[in-house]
């Protein structure tokens, strides 16, 4: 049996506390991944499994969201927008949409990063005959989600939310991602705040309901943290760059660029540079992402940071395991150190932040 998947439903309500002081001012579902909106990812990646309408559950900063992605044209999708008076859990967010859902449809997060080929996890939904299928990615600690057991079909046997590390049989975790029947959402009382993980999934299991799990083929992080967030960018860098040449700098590894300006930096990948970035003479980026319109000054130092757009580092300035929202200034000579600052911050020098 095989079929086409036409609609998807995305969560994107999440304030992202653990992400501030970068999600006081945007949504988690807004932070960049080499220069695009984490969610923008997720939609391309749907888009390319053959979706075509993709409904958005908004929560926080809702208007941020509608204002960054539009009426979805552009990523070759109809995008619609709904809204939760009150948060209904991930389930329960779906489960308000139901009448406007095909018989199948799939479902994923916007506050984690995939560039993963979803059409081969709607492929083994169909030929399952599943009421469910997981996407399925593996981490080496597993304790802060939820694992699966499954037998040699990759029908699901049992689940574990959150294990303690004793509880563990898995490294093998929900990704977040589901290729669901309609039927589903009949079991989620309405009204009701319901997550799929910790509500639906086990009672679909306890009824003998046929849950399937597959691998999702291509890149997973979830952006829980600064460290996430910085280490997506990261690895997307690599994962899409290439050995890159700029007139008048030196460059190695793996890099994504698109219009660099000035002459004599040196540029260690896999590093992601946003349109016009400025580098002067004899500065050195490694390992790092820094957003459009930034500016890094002679002699000056990135190494494993993430920049956003619009920020400015001056001369002699060292920024280093760091994360720095959009427009940030870094004064001439200050060594910046494992810090994360939110939007506009500045740090006049020459001092040490640690």
């Amino acid at each position: 049996m095989s079929g086409k998947v036409r609609q998807a439903v995305i969560m994107a309500g999440g304030e992202g506390t653990r992400l501030r002081p970068l999600t006081d001012t945007r949504p988690k579902p807004l932070l960049p991944i080499l220069g695009r909106p984490c969610i923008e990812h997720t939609v391309r990646s749907m888009v390319r499994a053959g979706v075509e309408e993709v409904f958005l559950a908004l929560g926080y900063r809702s208007e941020d969201v509608v204002r960054a992605l539009g009426d979805g044209k552009g990523f070759g999708a109809r995008v619609i927008y709904a809204y939760e008076d009150q948060p209904m859990g991930t389930a329960g967010a779906v489960k308000l949409l139901e009448d406007r859902l095909d018989d199948t449809f799939l479902v994923g997060s916007g506050d984690t990063l995939t560039d993963a080929d979803l059409s081969k996890l709607t492929d083994l939904h169909f030929s399952s005959g599943a009421v469910a299928t997981m996407g399925l990615t593996e981490v080496e600690r597993p304790e802060q989600f939820g694992i699966v057991g499954m037998d040699h079909t990759g029908r699901i046997q049992r689940f574990k939310e959150k294990p303690k590390t004793e509880e563990v049989f898995s490294n093998v975790i929900n990704a977040g991602t589901y290729v669901l029947q309609k039927e589903a959402l009949s079991h989620i009382p309405a009204g009701t705040k319901y997550d799929f993980s910790k509500n639906l999934f086990p009672d679909l299991l306890s009824k003998g309901r046929p849950i399937y799990a597959g691998r999702l083929d291509g890149y997973w992080k979830d952006i829980g943290n600064p460290a996430d967030l910085f280490q997506a960018n990261l690895a997307m860098a690599e994962r899409h760059g290439e050995p890159t040449f700029l007139p008048g700098m030196t460059t190695e590894g793996p890099i994504v660029a698109t219009e660099v300006l000035g002459e004599g930096a040196d540029i260690i990948g896999p590093t992601y540079l946003g349109g016009s970035v400025t580098l002067e003479r004899g500065c050195m980026v490694r390992a790092s992402a820094i957003g459009k319109g930034s500016r890094v000054g002679k002699g000056a130092s990135i190494e494993h940071s993430l920049l956003l757009d619009g920020c400015l580092v001056h001369a002699n300035a060292s920024v280093v395991n760091c994360i720095l929202g959009e427009g940030c200034i870094v004064g001439p000579g200050v060594l910046l150190d494992g810090s994360v600052l939110g939007d506009r911050a500045q740090v006049d020098g020459p001092e040490s932040l640690r």
